[in-house]
């Protein structure tokens, strides 16, 4: 019997035609490196404080420079709010460019951590990023897996002393910490890129982002949206030719606008799949249409 991820019981682009590209009144603008710079730039904020809020956070794949579609790239937190009632919850994209859960942490978590209240729920998303620990251009590499192991390091961009720790642990971290301030914390792997083998879109291995992240999730005790397989089984029934229209560049990472609205509908079809989903509630109509994913077995 094949197995094939069916999302919608109608079309992509029907769901998504008569709503408008999001757009905020409080942007982050262009690529903040550090606490010094982002306090100068504007950022997203909750638009209702009495009302809980969504929380999302990650790298460009999430939210691409400004979020406002800017060379035709976009990242898929900013095509999630459609499917929210966005009068009873805030959905805020605070995901920055460039960062990895080391540098998100070191750098913008505070920031988020501090708008943080009970009833509220974050989505975490990262492994696009990568690198070494330590060296001149960016720095910005985690330690494989999700243990205690630790480096201590003169980081040389910063030029200040770091201990890195592992991709899991500043997942776990950050999901220790909006939990001591009321929040459900979740788990995203990341989106897989324009990637093909023996007919199929290429998933990230064992011993990778993903499967750290599906392991942090675990450790934690927190819900997983394996977003990686999802969003490639939705590759796998459009087709490599069709997939290709759904990223800027031919590799990727990143998504046109249809892109980012497929990985945003896959994101609440992983939701849809959760034993119990903590967002349910605050779906909107335009989740109706939207099929929980099945990842119990593969396509033969």
């Amino acid at each position: 019997m094949k197995s094939t991820l069916i999302l919608l019981r109608f079309s992509i682009a029907t769901i998504f035609v008569s709503l408008p590209a999001i757009t905020f009144a409080q942007l982050v603008d262009g690529q903040p490196k550090n606490e010094t710079q982002i306090s100068a730039r504007r950022e997203n904020f909750p638009a209702n404080t009495n009302l809980p809020s969504l929380f999302l956070i990650g790298d460009s794949t999430v939210r691409n420079g400004r979020g406002d579609g800017g060379g035709g790239q976009w990242g898929w937190g900013d095509q999630l709010a459609p499917f929210f009632e966005t009068s009873r919850i805030n959905v805020v994209n605070r995901a920055l460019g460039g960062t990895t859960s080391r540098t998100f942490y070191r750098d913008f978590w505070s920031r988020t951590l501090a708008l943080i209240k009970p009833g509220d729920f974050v989505i975490m998303q990262f492994g696009t990023n990568g690198g070494a620990v330590n060296d001149a251009s960016r720095a910005r590499g985690e330690l494989h897996g999700i243990g205690d192991e630790s480096q201590d390091i003169t980081n040389l961009v910063t030029k200040k002393f770091e201990t890195v720790r592992t991709f899991g642990w500043y997942e776990m971290k950050m999901i220790a910490e909006a939990r001591a301030k009321g929040a459900t914390p979740m788990i995203c792997s990341l989106i897989p890129r324009n990637s093909w083998r023996d007919g199929k879109a290429a998933r990230s291995g064992s011993n990778s982002s993903a499967s750290w992240a599906a392991e942090a999730a675990r450790a934690a005790n927190a819900p997983f949206i394996d977003l990686n397989e999802i969003v490639a089984r939705q590759y796998d029934s459009l087709g490599q030719e069709k997939v290709g229209e759904l990223f800027v560049t031919n590799a990727g990472p990143h998504t046109s606008l249809a892109g980012a609205q497929t990985n945003a509908l896959c994101v609440v079809s992983g939701l849809k799949a959760l034993k119990a989903n903590p967002l349910e509630k605050f779906f909107s109509a335009n989740a109706d249409g939207v099929i929980a994913a099945n990842l119990k077995s593969e396509a033969k």
